[in-house]
């Protein structure tokens, strides 16, 4: 393994301990490893009582970003508690692009959760993935105040109707409308 030659400070990524993301990304820090351990909130349905939580997941299950120098820190690293090993490509850990980091992290909101969704604005063209209205197309209006669900104006053959239904089940389906 070749690690003399990384001096400089570089991201990589590190293949943790199932589910011992937070625990690795916690022990890097306190070595005072900067660490990127993306997270997404996701609904959850009970089948049973109907009711919604949320509950927390890793973007990347098993992977967090580490930004160290690998000639100094790669030992330290590696033989962290929650820290399974470095991912690498010809036994070289593999060094991960400042630009992705930065485009992940652009992603993440204030509330420290990946944001996965489109922007929708109102006149988008949408369509619905699930549901009674699955697979119908419409216009984006707006988001509703307090919720997790949009309005939509549905448009078919001999019928147009206002609509809500639930954000998660809306994808845009064009970025930009042409003029008719």
């Amino acid at each position: 393994m070749s690690i003399e030659s990384e001096d400089t400070l570089g991201w990589y990524v590190v293949h943790t301990q199932p589910h011992q993301e937070d625990r690795a990304s916690i022990n890097l820090r306190a070595w005072e490893i900067e660490v990127v351990n993306p997270k997404l909130q996701v609904k959850k349905y009970n089948q049973f009582t109907s009711k919604v939580t949320w509950i927390t997941k890793p973007l990347f299950p098993s992977y967090i970003f580490a930004r160290f120098k690998l000639n100094q820190q790669y030992g330290r690293v590696r033989f962290t508690r929650g820290v399974h090993s470095l991912v690498s490509f010809n036994d070289t850990p593999a060094r991960v692009e400042d630009e992705i980091i930065e485009l992940v992290r652009s992603r993440i909101g204030d509330d420290g959760f990946v944001n996965m969704r489109e922007e929708l604005k109102a006149g988008d063209v949408v369509v619905i993935k699930e549901g009674r209205f699955q697979n119908f197309c419409g216009v984006f209006e707006r988001e509703l105040q307090d919720s997790d669900r949009v309005r939509i104006l549905l448009s078919t053959v001999n019928f147009q109707a206002h609509v809500v239904v639930d954000r998660a089940v809306v994808n845009k389906i064009c970025t930009e409308r042409r003029a008719v």
